[in-house]
């Protein structure tokens, strides 16, 4: 059987289903899994999406074949699936392709919680097939952890801080978040206004990355109609969370993500709080005025919940909208932190558009913008060759050039063909611009 390398990700293994990833490449990567973790009992889910439970499958025969039992936790959003793997201490696999679209599918590992499993750790053994024969064929046992979940959400924020007669219009993009925000908040004394609540594997309204423009219109329309205090996006596996203020205006993360992070400070004391090395300076900025420091790390999650352990961090940042919490394994969950958002509000007691405005009126900077190139390491060089005389560079991901009012980074990603740009300028939105084209040139050129 022959079987493409390329799904094998950094992070986790993701392709197109049937063409990358069918029953049979399942359960080779069952079997090289349960080989790869040496462990009696191993953790499974899914999420919605159509070859779910075909692929979810082959990998239980592949795992019980390979002599391992499995705990099956059935439909469930990567971060039940984390919380799972942490509250049992059991490696497990997950059937997600995350917020791609509903042609991909894909698999995200855990060895423990908070180690995860790249796919790259375990091409080499599923291409290879070689596995040892096992002295007995694994067992299959259906456990319902929704319960245990609920009770290590709510635990995470101090819910009598929420602000009362609060409005939220939430899209969960028919993926795997309604059902735990139903889950988590059906006694909490907040009014919903539900959209695309029901789990769809075809996801028929719109994409799952809320971080797109287009996947977020429906959601700041919706706000506006009801004069909701707020909006709430997550991806379609639940694991990122996105929001939008009262005017129905997306507050990205750089901004969400320091406000956060200075309330923890806050109530915490004077810890850590880790970043990627794209982030906004207003989270360098809030986290210095609360009187904590910041940490830089490369992106991705393998980089950034060692940083955090390393440092004793409260809290870590991903400008793609993943959020890091020490008490919830080191790992994310777009649910747990609506809720310390809302505790947050409730500590400051305002709206969060008026903590927002004036990081609106200093930090300019573009969404991050993806061009495909042909040769992503001499665009680096460019840059590079571009500013070093003249500015800070930093490589630490990617290129980033630093000076006095403004920044940006460049840098390969690592999940798609193309290089990504964030640019950032305080003060002087023409100089961001001006930046942003200084930069868009040297990329096409």
């Amino acid at each position: 059987m022959k079987i493409n390398p390329d799904i094998f990700k950094a992070y986790d293994i993701r392709g197109v289903y049937p063409d990358d990833l069918n029953e049979d490449v399942a359960y080779q990567i069952g079997r090289a899994f349960a080989d790869f973790v040496e462990s009696d009992k191993i953790i499974v889910g899914r999420d919605i999406r159509e070859s779910g439970l075909k692929l979810h499958d082959a990998l239980v025969r592949g795992i019980t074949d390979q002599g391992a039992d499995v705990s099956d936790i059935g439909l469930v959003g990567t971060d039940m699936f984390y919380f799972a793997c942490g509250s049992m201490g059991l490696p497990g696999i997950t059937v997600t392709a995350s917020h791609n679209p509903r042609e991909y599918n894909g698999f995200k590992m855990v060895k423990k919680m908070p180690d995860l499993v790249s796919g790259e750790k375990i091409r080499d053994v599923v291409l290879a097939g070689n596995f040892p024969e096992a002295s007995k064929k694994g067992t299959v046992e259906d456990v319902d952890i929704k319960e245990g979940y609920r009770e290590k959400i709510l635990s995470l924020a101090d819910t009598s801080k929420i602000p009362s007669s609060l409005k939220i219009a939430v899209d969960p993009a028919n993926g795997m978040g309604g059902p735990a925000f139903d889950l988590i908040y059906k006694d909490l004394p907040v009014e919903i206004a539900r959209m695309f609540f029901e789990p769809d594997g075809t996801f028929p309204n719109h994409g799952g990355d809320p971080l797109k423009e287009e996947n977020r219109k429906d959601l700041e329309e919706r706000v506006k109609s009801e004069n909701a205090d707020l909006g709430f996006a997550f991806d379609t596996d639940a694991d990122r969370f996105f929001v939008v203020d009262s005017s129905g205006n997306y507050v990205p993360s750089d901004y969400l993500g320091a406000l956060i992070a200075r309330y923890l400070i806050e109530k915490n004391g004077k810890h850590a709080i880790v970043h990627d090395a794209i982030i906004g300076w207003a989270v360098r900025d809030l986290v210095k005025e609360a009187g904590g420091a910041t940490v830089a790390s490369p992106v991705g999650h393998v980089y950034i919940k060692a940083k955090m352990g390393e440092t004793k961090a409260v809290f870590g940042i991903e400008k793609s909208g993943h959020y890091y919490l020490p008490d919830f394994y080191f790992a994310e969950t777009a649910v747990g932190m609506s809720l310390v958002l809302l505790e947050m509000l409730g500590y400051y007691g305002k709206k969060l558009d008026e903590l927002v405005a004036p990081l609106r009126e200093k930090y300019y900077m573009i969404e991050q913008e993806n061009y495909e190139v042909d040769d992503p390491d001499a665009v680096i060089a460019r840059v590079k060759e571009r500013y070093s005389s003249e500015c800070e560079i930093d490589e630490m991901d990617g290129i980033s050039v630093i000076a006095d009012n403004w920044h940006a980074n460049v840098r390969k990603s690592n999940t798609e063909p193309v290089v990504r740009l964030n640019v950032e300028a305080l003060d002087d939105k023409k100089l961001m611009e001006e930046k942003r084209d200084e930069f868009l040139e040297l990329i096409q050129k």
